[in-house]
Formats: structure tokens, C-alpha cells, sequence
């Protein structure tokens, strides 16, 4: 077997692949391993530096990577993706935690011992101080926030990716990223993911997590000290600024001016800056112009509200996490009542298993309903269609009694429209029903507006920031 089978399979690769995804995902990983096994083949081997790498190079390259290698040795070549040595050992601690190792018994061990111990091994390795973990307080970042531990799903599907390019190749692309949605639907999760990935890529790093209103407390404190040298020594020297919630920099001049500092210092050494908001950029208020255009400058997503599927899986991994299986038809149960967000769906979560734990009675669908029956009578009091059809009536500037009239014209029939969405969405009521309930219309014309309004949430970013607004408003 030849030994540049790896080397030569690169430069297919290179001559295959857009230029930044070679650049990104292949150039820089280490030489992998040829092993020959004889007539039957070869293994090649390949470790890379942290498992969010290992996920997207087995998913999206893994087998074109086999195919071309196989072609190019003449026989058939499996590859083996492994996690390397430094990578394992932190995996090791977080999964001894995560499988009830004490964390004071981990720190203790360190890395490597924690990860042998888990896995059974008789060799531990010595414990010193080169080999404790890390001090995780200087970058606040939450380790159990990984790309792992999020729920993949339509509703984050475009955040997680631009998040995970990010990761791998911080400064070059989407710089900033910008990430935007309403409360508890992953965005706090989804950039401790990307500081998390880039930490264990590159322990050195300096990494940074922080709330906008704690930007604002160091602003205020430098201000009254008269240190500002201090402040830019802080901020401008980081490489990932990870930042919550800049919708909370509304109205104090002086934080936005620190902070528009700190971001062109950080764009200029190709450092990474990534936002969270619960609006997009340009329906920021009270925020100076020239941050919200460089905010939008880079790339601008949104996280929307889980879809059906995606809120079950949430459930499940969460119950298990919790040591407790949930059956599937309890989940889809508690999905279909509870649509808002993620948090929300963990509230519902705990009050079920604290229920069950109780009573000393299993999870079902009836222990569900009694568990969560406050919240089901708050929702069926609160949402219906008639609800739905006055706050788009208020929002728009349209009398209620349009929502059910024959009037046709735009500045009509869109809330109309939007409103039909909503009641499909955010009620039990079939389209027949709905029909009904504006005005006698055929159920074809709801679907209609379903679909209509549905498709064009993806790519209108106005109408998406609206339908936010009504859905929290109706929701409480």
C-alpha cells in the first residue's frame, strides 16, 4: 500500500471541492494512517482534534473520502475517524460526570485518568497539575452546552451550521454572525457550542462569554475608574467574543461607542464576534446605525420556534439525560400543548418526572395531563381563534370584523392570511373549522394561507420578526 495513498487523495479532494470547504474542513487536518490488511483492503486513519470535527467530516465527506481512496489504491479502503489523544482525555471527563464520576473525584484524576477509568482502563496516568483540566470561569462558557447536546431540527438547522463552519474555521467566514429569535429557543446554546468546539480545538484560545448587560457593568466601572486602557486590554485582545442579547446596548451611547470599538479592533486581527438578539439587526431600536449595519455585515439567521418532530426528540434526549425514558406517545402529547420554546418544554419536562417521582405512578399521557394541567387550561383559555384573529386585527390596524368579511384588498387579506397561519399553528381547530370561523371560507382558502405565509417566513425576515411578536403576544 502506498504511503502518499492519504497525500494523493488530498489533492483529489482539493481539485473536487469548493476551494473554502477544502480550505476549512480537509487542508488542515494531520496526515492519516495507511494500514494495509492485505488482499482484503486497507484502513486508513484519521484523528481530528475535537468530536464536533469528527461529526461533520463523517457526515459530509466520510464517504466520498472511502470512494476516492478506494480508486485510488485499487481495492477497497475503509476509513476510520478517531478522535485525537487531548480530545479524548476531555471527552473522558465530560462523559465520567455525565455517567455520575463525582466532579471533585474528575478534577482530582485529571483528563486522561478520568477518561481511562470510564473506560475501564488498568492503566491510570499520573496525576499532576499539567494533566487537571482547565479552569472553565475565565472563558464563562457552560461545558454542557456542545453542538452534542443541541437537538438538531429545521428550526436550527441554518444557525447550526454557520455556528459549526464558524467553530472550525473562526475569522474567515460569517464574521460576525449574528443570531437572532425569540426567548428559550437555543441561540444562548448554540454559541457556547461554538466556544466549547473551539476551546478543545485550540485550549489556548482566548475566548470570551458574556451577556450584553455585563459589557454594560464593565463599561459603567472603567467609565467611573477613567480605565479604559483596561477595558481594550480585555475585549481587543480576545479571538471569539461570544455576546447575548445586544438588544439590551438600547439607548446608552456610551457602552455602544465601547463596543463598536472593541468590534472593529476584533474584525481587524480577524478575530470572530458572535450575537444574539431577540430581533434582527435592523429591527434593533435605539441602537446607532453604524452597529446595526455592522452587525447585519456578516451573516444574519434566525432560530424559529421547533417544529412538531423536533420538540418530541427535545423531550426524549432531555428525559433521558434525566435518567428516565419517555414514552413517545407522552411526548407527542406534551409537544402538540406546548409549542413555544425549548425552556418551556423543559418546564413541562421537570413537572411531569416530579409528578411521576411523587405519586410513585409511570409515565402515560393521563399522568401527563394531570401534571401539566394548569398550563393546558392557561393555553386553552388564552389562544383561540378568536383571540388570534384581535391581536392581528390590533397589530395591522384592521378591524376585527374584516378578519371574517368578503374585503379582498392587501392591507386586508394579508393579516386575514397570517391570521389563518396562526390559528393552524397555535390551535387544535381543523381547516374546515377555521374556514368557519372566518367568515364561512372553504378550507382550501386556509391552506392556501397556510402554506402561503409558512413558505415565505423562511425567507422574509420582516415577516418572520412579526409573526415572533404575535406568537409571544398570544402566548402570554
Amino acid at each position: 500500500m502506498s504511503a502518499d495513498l492519504w497525500q494523493r487523495g488530498c489533492e483529489r479532494l482539493a481539485a473536487e471541492l469548493p476551494e473554502q470547504q477544502f480550505n476549512t474542513w480537509i487542508r488542515p487536518l494531520p496526515a492519516a494512517d495507511v494500514a494495509d490488511v492485505g488482499a482484503g483492503g486497507a484502513v486508513v486513519t484519521l484523528r481530528v482534534p475535537n468530536r464536533f470535527k469528527l461529526d461533520w467530516i463523517r457526515n459530509q465527506y466520510a464517504g466520498r473520502i472511502e470512494a476516492l481512496l478506494s480508486e485510488l489504491a485499487g481495492k477497497p479502503v475503509r476509513l476510520d475517524i478517531a478522535l485525537a489523544n487531548r480530545e479524548l482525555a476531555r471527552d473522558g471527563v465530560e462523559r465520567a460526570v455525565a455517567n455520575g464520576v463525582p466532579s471533585a473525584v474528575v478534577a482530582a484524576a485529571g483528563p486522561l485518568s478520568a477518561a481511562q477509568a470510564l473506560n475501564g482502563s488498568a492503566r491510570a496516568a499520573p496525576i499532576t497539575l499539567a494533566t487537571l483540566a482547565p479552569p472553565l470561569s475565565r472563558q464563562r462558557l457552560n461545558l454542557n452546552l456542545t453542538f452534542d447536546t443541541l437537538v438538531p431540527g429545521r428550526a436550527n438547522q441554518m444557525a447550526r451550521t454557520a455556528a459549526l463552519h464558524v467553530a472550525g474555521a473562526p475569522g474567515q467566514m460569517y464574521n460576525p454572525l449574528f443570531i437572532y429569535g425569540g426567548v428559550g429557543l437555543g441561540k444562548t446554546h448554540l454559541i457556547h457550542a461554538v466556544g466549547n468546539a473551539l476551546l478543545a480545538d485550540k485550549p489556548d484560545a482566548r475566548i470570551l462569554y458574556l451577556h450584553a448587560e455585563q459589557f454594560i457593568t464593565d463599561v459603567v466601572k472603567n467609565y467611573q475608574r477613567k480605565t479604559f486602557d483596561e477595558l481594550k486590554a480585555k475585549y481587543h485582545s480576545l479571538d471569539l467574543l461570544l455576546i447575548d442579547d445586544v438588544q439590551f446596548f438600547a439607548g446608552k451611547e456610551r457602552t455602544q461607542e465601547e463596543f463598536f470599538n472593541a468590534f472593529e479592533a476584533l474584525l481587524a486581527k480577524r478575530a470572530h464576534i458572535i450575537m444574539t438578539s431577540d430581533t434582527y439587526p435592523k429591527g434593533l431600536v435605539d441602537i446607532d446605525e453604524r452597529l446595526t449595519s455592522r452587525f447585519d455585515a456578516g451573516l444574519t439567521v434566525a432560530i424559529e420556534p421547533p417544529e412538531l418532530e423536533m420538540r418530541v426528540a427535545i423531550l426524549m434526549r432531555k428525559a433521558d439525560a434525566e435518567g428516565t425514558t419517555m414514552p413517545e406517545d407522552v411526548a407527542f402529547f406534551v409537544a402538540k400543548n406546548v409549542r413555544a420554546n425549548v425552556r418551556e418544554l423543559e418546564g413541562a419536562l421537570r413537572k411531569i418526572l416530579a409528578y411521576s417521582r411523587f405519586s410513585h405512578k409511570d409515565i402515560n399521557i393521563q399522568l401527563a395531563r394531570e401534571a401539566l394541567k394548569d398550563l393546558l387550561s392557561i393555553q386553552n383559555r388564552q389562544i383561540g381563534v378568536e383571540n388570534i384573529q384581535k391581536t392581528c386585527a390590533d397589530f395591522y390596524k384592521i378591524k376585527v370584523a374584516d378578519m371574517y368579511s368578503k374585503k379582498r384588498p392587501a392591507s386586508i387579506a394579508r393579516p386575514r392570511q397570517i391570521a389563518m397561519y396562526l390559528a393552524k399553528e397555535m390551535t387544535q381547530k381543523s381547516l374546515p373549522e377555521i374556514g368557519e370561523l372566518f367568515g364561512g371560507r372553504d378550507h382550501t382558502t386556509v391552506l392556501h394561507a397556510v402554506r402561503k405565509i409558512s413558505a415565505e417566513r423562511q425567507k422574509n425576515t420582516e415577516l418572520n420578526q412579526q409573526l415572533h411578536v404575535l406568537e409571544q403576544t398570544l402566548k402570554g
